[in-house]
């Protein structure tokens, strides 16, 4: 990526952009290609889950994340750039994409920042293929024509366009230019009725009124109904473990909801920030009027400096109702010969999956704790130097599916997951996140989350099995994880 030693904010005058934006021109045409060009500038402090609920649009691509705990928060809608693909190169194709689209990029202002420059946000489905009709292809990567986030008290607002051999700068420069006052007096509003209308940048209509999406009490008046016997599916996979054909199989339990007015995705995961701070609270929308929301607890990998971070979270029990029980809980967890095992499935595999790529992994001899507000997990943080002819998503395809989410040994637990479960998974526990202009990124675990469509949702929860799992047991514990995502929905 080539990035021009323009500030934006110290040559923040029409005349400017326009040179800069005729410089782009040139190289566009001289290229014989089309080419990203990204503006990042700082202004004044912003919620980006509130920008993006003010500007929210059904029918619009859009991402969000936050992890209150870590201070950030990122927002990205509309797409310049899309890009989607299926089977098991669909990880070297989506990263193919991203080298390609940075080979030729432009970028001027804030790039350094944390969030800075262009950013590639997607999500990948659990399995390398989806089945008919499912609301998300395998793999979705998009940069976002607008982007706001907040890190460590600073918000950095991101401007992205596809210039064209032939564009009109003149037209370009004047809806940047909109663009950038609106960043910098952003007006929060109800659904599509504010914000940074009109710019051709960014988001430019409001939702038309049959459009809207209402905000209305639930509770009682929800209907919910429940494919398959949870428990007979453990009893099978605990059979199948005894018979050999493999160690451990995570199956997860699907509820489908209906709620008497259309539930607002972003409204729900308000409630799941606020309830779950360690959490990642996320949203990915199809541009379809579905939405892919969650809090998750489980970052798979974060690449930052050349390093990368990810670890092993598996092993459950709930919290307890005082100080006392809590600890107690925790002690027998951390004790529990059948959880133990499990989480030792997660680590050994995230070694054994990463060894080809010449990494060498740290992490602690025994598990940790990491407490939620409904259950707490055994966890192990893992970390290694990333070799410099490793990308992002080279380690993100050997990592996927960890035994948290899919078995041991994979493919023979995996094998048998559609099969056990009876419905289709989607992007329930596959990879959501982004990777940055610096190779930089991070992905998390699309667990503990719902897939919303107007006032249906379709909420997920599971849990791993492995010999000795007792069916009662593993009913309980997805209990408590539906927990969460209810208590947000039926707010």
């Amino acid at each position: 990526m080539t990035i021009l030693p323009l500030d934006p904010a110290a040559n923040a005058t029409p005349e400017a952009l326009r040179a800069f934006l005729s410089r782009c021109r040139s190289a566009a045409k001289e290229a014989g290609r089309a080419r990203l060009v990204s503006i990042s500038i700082e202004v004044a402090p912003l919620d980006p889950l509130a920008v993006i609920e003010s500007i929210f649009e059904p029918d619009e691509l859009h991402f969000y994340a936050e992890r209150p705990a870590e201070d950030w928060a990122v927002a990205g809608a509309e797409a310049v750039l899309t890009f989607e693909a299926g089977g098991p190169d669909r990880f070297a194709a989506g990263q193919r994409f991203i080298d390609d689209v940075l080979a030729g990029a432009i970028a001027v202002g804030e790039t350094s920042r944390p969030f800075g420059g262009p950013h590639f946000f997607g999500a990948f489905s659990f399995f390398d293929d989806v089945e008919s009709g499912e609301a998300f292809p395998p793999v979705r990567l998009f940069v976002p024509r607008w982007q706001v986030s907040r890190a460590h008290e600073r918000t950095i607002a991101v401007a992205n366009l596809l210039m064209e051999p032939g564009a009109d700068v003149d037209a370009l420069t004047s809806r940047v230019w909109r663009a950038h006052d609106k960043f910098r007096a952003f007006e929060y509003g109800e659904n599509g009725g504010a914000g940074f209308g009109g710019t051709g940048i960014l988001p430019m209509e409001p939702v038309e009124a049959h459009g809207r999406v209402a905000h209305a009490r639930r509770g009682r008046n929800v209907r919910a109904t429940e494919d398959g016997n949870y428990r007979a599916a453990v009893a099978r996979a605990v059979a199948m473990i005894a018979e050999g054909r493999f160690e451990k199989i995570v199956l997860a339990r699907c509820r489908e909801l209906t709620a008497p007015a259309p539930l607002h995705p972003l409204r729900v995961l308000n409630g799941l920030r606020q309830r779950f701070p360690d959490c990642y609270a996320f949203s990915f929308a199809n541009r379809s009027g579905q939405s892919f929301i969650g809090a998750s607890p489980e970052r798979l990998l974060r690449v930052d400096s050349g390093r990368l971070l990810t670890e092993a979270l598996a092993g459950s029990v709930a919290r307890g109702g005082s100080a006392s029980e809590d600890a107690a809980l925790a002690g027998a967890l951390l004790s529990d010969e059948k959880e133990l095992r499990e989480h030792h499935h997660v680590i050994a595999s995230i070694e054994r999956r990463l060894a080809p790529l010449g990494l060498r992994l740290d992490h602690p001899a025994r598990p940790g704790l990491k407490r939620l507000a409904n259950v707490q997990h055994l966890h192990t943080p893992v970390s290694a130097v990333l070799p410099e002819n490793v990308r992002l998503l080279d380690a993100l395809a050997r990592l996927h599916p960890t035994p948290a989410v899919g078995g041991t040994p994979r493919a023979a637990a995996c094998a048998h997951i559609r099969e056990l479960e009876g419905f289709p998974r989607g992007l329930y526990a596959g990879p959501v996140g982004w990777v940055d202009h610096r190779g930089g990124g991070e992905f998390f675990v699309g667990i503990r989350s719902a897939l919303i469509a107007g006032a249906s949702a379709r909420v997920y929860a599971g849990g791993g099995i492995v010999a000795g799992s007792v069916p009662e047991r593993e009913f309980a514990e997805t209990e408590l994880k539906f927990k969460a995502l209810l208590e947000a929905l039926l707010a």
